[in-house]
């Protein structure tokens, strides 16, 4: 299939789709290539499409938006994996001593490691390669640092929240950001 138009952030076939599952309840995020492919193979059923198309030869499809799963997937986790990049993530890859947007960033010990902090969720947070040579192995009250947000265990609603944009407003009841009404 080739594209009607290229967006900003390359293929049309890039853009974020919302996987439900049987009972509506959120799974993951996909590219729309994988939703069609899912489509095709009968897996899925298409809930709310993107206004772009795009295009074969002989087929014109409307991008998916929101795809429901045909057969019910047994996961119940909300949680997430904790990597760098779930925790940049959550963040939205700010430093949280000083604000800073503008990389490089770093993942920072609230506690050091070396007094036992562990690597878990309220324990991590994103810094800048400034703050985070500043701080050293130091705990922020040491060194007069005041965090921006206290950082907290995300989960997949957290998650999926952050790719709500203009394009993924009819994700919203979804994820329960507004009714269904």
């Amino acid at each position: 299939m080739s594209t009607h138009n290229i967006s900003k952030n390359g293929s049309l076939l890039n853009r974020a789709v919302l996987v439900l599952n049987t009972n509506y309840a959120p799974l993951e995020i996909c590219s729309a290539r994988r939703a069609i492919c899912l489509y095709y193979l009968e897996k899925v059923d298409i809930l709310i499409k993107y206004n772009d198309e795009v295009h074969s030869p002989s087929v014109t499809l409307k991008i998916p938006s929101v795809i429901k799963l045909k057969d019910f997937i047994h996961h119940n986790s909300m949680e997430l994996i904790l990597s760098r990049r779930n925790i940049f993530h959550r963040d939205n890859y700010t430093c949280q001593y000083c604000g800073n947007k503008t990389g490089p960033h770093t993942i920072d010990h609230i506690i050091p490691k070396e007094r036992n902090g562990g690597d878990t969720w309220e324990n991590l947070v994103t810094a800048c390669a400034h703050c985070n040579i500043v701080k050293g192995n130091r705990t922020p009250e040491e060194m007069g640092m005041a965090l921006i947000k206290k950082p907290v265990r995300h989960n997949r609603i957290h998650y999926f929240q952050q790719f709500v944009g203009i394009k993924q407003t009819d994700w919203r009841p979804f994820l329960f950001m507004e009714s269904l009404n």
